[in-house]
């Protein structure tokens, strides 16, 4: 297909041709991509692993790549950012391999889908826990504050987050052929809210493609409203027979309380405004946990509709590298938008690292695809068509005749999906010019052969597996748990590589020793330290 052949209205052609010319074109080898994969440490039955971090693996607080997440069993593995992808995935492997030999010795594995394992009680699910630091005793907080108002169940939901970025001389051309004169950074910034509001309209085909989670363990939802249906082939699974991603429905972290919350992605001031706000102004429903209980126990860090940004649960959002005691907000506004975090992409349970080449050179051009395409503001009606379509693909995404909304109308779910890999593939076409060869072309028609054929996705790769070996969701996840715990039990680390982790593991102990023997102000003087920088920053909460 050429640059032009069957191009959205909406995708520039003179951007296309700007970075098809060769100086311009290769900007794009400086592309940066960094993963966060998150994985369920679980026993040998199934279960939920009971036993704490494992000191073997380093401070979860203060380690560079092996940290925890939600709950004391969910890891989270987090990369350098890479300009290539080859090396992204070696290092991923690396952390892997490092993590599993430290499991070996009471045989625990890490589970590879995106929804849980068997569960018990919520007080058998265990937040995780961070030492006495005051950052350290915030996270904790954090969590706990989150297990009151979700319960625990879904601080066991892994998924992988991608990371991206441009640099800066793709930056200064696209700037050159655009007329813009504010300064690069202001740009940049602009331009990158501008690929976010794409992004919200259109990844709702990331989760159709991708989505790896038609169904979960019957105690999952437990106690829970949901509208599941039992598997024929094992009635203590719950699925629905087109489900894509029920990590992102209403089974995930979604909440009632936060449907009012409408952010606004049209511009930095406005986006700083509506989070600062949801974060500085009380909700009734979290008055009543009581930030401290009877004994003086924080419950939760505040009682406002979020405790910090990062609990609005959303597919994307624009980045930051933040300096120590910083929010993530105050670090946006005091210097821009540095990268943006994919937050959609549910685990692949079929693959030991849990996402593949193909699925990040995916998104590579889809990403691209929504920066150079035209992202006119959005506005209330188009915010909630998106959480519509985001609802329909995650419950009915592979259903054959499935409608999608778009402005005034309803338009077929395929069509649409057609056009975004129309646009995708030409910005493909652009990328395998940098990389050379045509590997992002080949990952975009992988596609189009999804769109053919739904049961070509993972989603109905899982439902098949599990029907013709006659499995449960939890039978089928503890079978791949094991064959990739054999994959690196049988691939360990080399000496070399296993001296440089066992090095960070003991260096991320001892920083933390430090934080917690240096730090000067009492906890409570701590929080009003950090929350001031919402109340004191111009984002006029």
């Amino acid at each position: 297909m050429s640059l032009s052949e069957g191009l959205p209205q909406n995708l520039s052609t003179a951007l296309l041709a700007t970075f098809a010319e060769p100086a311009n074109n290769a900007s794009l080898r400086g592309i940066l991509r960094g993963l966060e994969k998150e994985s369920l440490r679980v026993t040998p039955q199934g279960t939920l692993a009971q036993t704490e971090h494992p000191r073997a693996l380093g401070s979860a607080l203060t380690h560079p790549h092996i940290t925890t997440d939600y709950s004391e069993a969910l890891l989270e593995f987090i990369t350098e950012p890479f300009a290539d992808v080859e090396h992204l995935l070696a290092q991923l492997d690396d952390i892997h391999r490092f993590t599993y030999q430290q499991l070996a010795s009471n045989r625990e594995r890490l589970w590879p889908a995106s929804m849980p394992c068997i569960l018990g009680s919520d007080n058998e699910i265990p937040v995780a826990r961070y030492g006495s630091s005051n950052s350290g005793r915030m996270k904790t907080v954090y969590r706990v504050g989150l297990g009151h108002r979700y319960g625990r169940a879904m601080q066991t939901i892994a998924g992988i987050h991608y990371n991206f970025s441009l640099p800066d001389d793709f930056w200064r051309a696209l700037q050159n052929q655009s007329g813009d004169q504010q300064t690069l950074q202001d740009f940049k910034t602009a331009r990158y809210f501008g690929l976010i509001r794409n992004f919200r309209r259109n990844f709702w085909l990331l989760i159709y493609l991708f989505g790896a989670s038609p169904a979960v363990c019957s105690c999952f939802v437990n106690n829970r409203a949901h509208k599941l249906q039992p598997f024929p082939a094992a009635p203590q699974t719950m699925y629905l027979p087109y489900a894509t991603s029920l990590r992102m429905g209403d089974l995930g972290y979604q909440s009632d309380a936060q449907k009012s919350l409408v952010v606004d992605y049209n511009n930095l001031d406005d986006y700083l405004k509506t989070l600062c706000g949801a974060i500085t102004q009380s909700h009734p429903a979290y008055e009543q946990i009581g930030v401290k209980d009877g004994a003086g126990a924080y419950q939760q860090l505040n009682s406002s509709l979020l405790q910090i940004e990062n609990e609005f649960y959303s597919s994307i959002r624009p980045k930051r590298t933040t300096e120590r005691g910083e929010t993530a907000l105050q670090a946006l506004r005091l210097r821009g938008v540095e990268y943006v975090e994919v937050r959609c992409v549910d685990l692949n349970p079929y693959e030991p690292l849990g996402i593949t080449i193909e699925q990040m050179e995916v998104m590579d051009a889809f990403l691209l695809y929504c920066l150079l395409s035209d992202s006119p503001e959005k506005d209330e009606r188009e915010f909630y068509q998106g959480q519509e379509n985001q609802k329909r693909i995650v419950n009915s995404g592979r259903a054959p005749a499935l409608e999608l909304l778009r402005g005034d109308h309803s338009v077929s779910m395929r069509s649409w999906a057609q056009e975004i890999l129309q646009g995708s593939n030409a910005c493909a076409e652009l990328l395998d010019q940098a990389k050379g060869g045509n590997g992002y072309r080949q990952a975009i028609a992988l596609q189009f052969a999804k769109l053919e054929n739904a049961e070509l996705t993972p989603s109905a790769r899982v439902l098949r597996d599990m029907t013709s070996a006659n499995q449960s969701f939890y039978a089928h996840t503890l079978a791949l748990a094991e064959q990739h715990r054999v994959f690196f039990e049988t691939h360990p680390l080399s000496a070399e590589k296993y001296a440089e982790f066992a090095q960070m593991s003991a260096q991320s102990l001892q920083t933390q020793t430090e934080l917690e023997t240096q730090q000067q102000v009492n906890f409570d003087q701590y929080l009003e330290n950090y929350y001031r920088q919402y109340h004191g920053c111009s984002c006029g909460a």
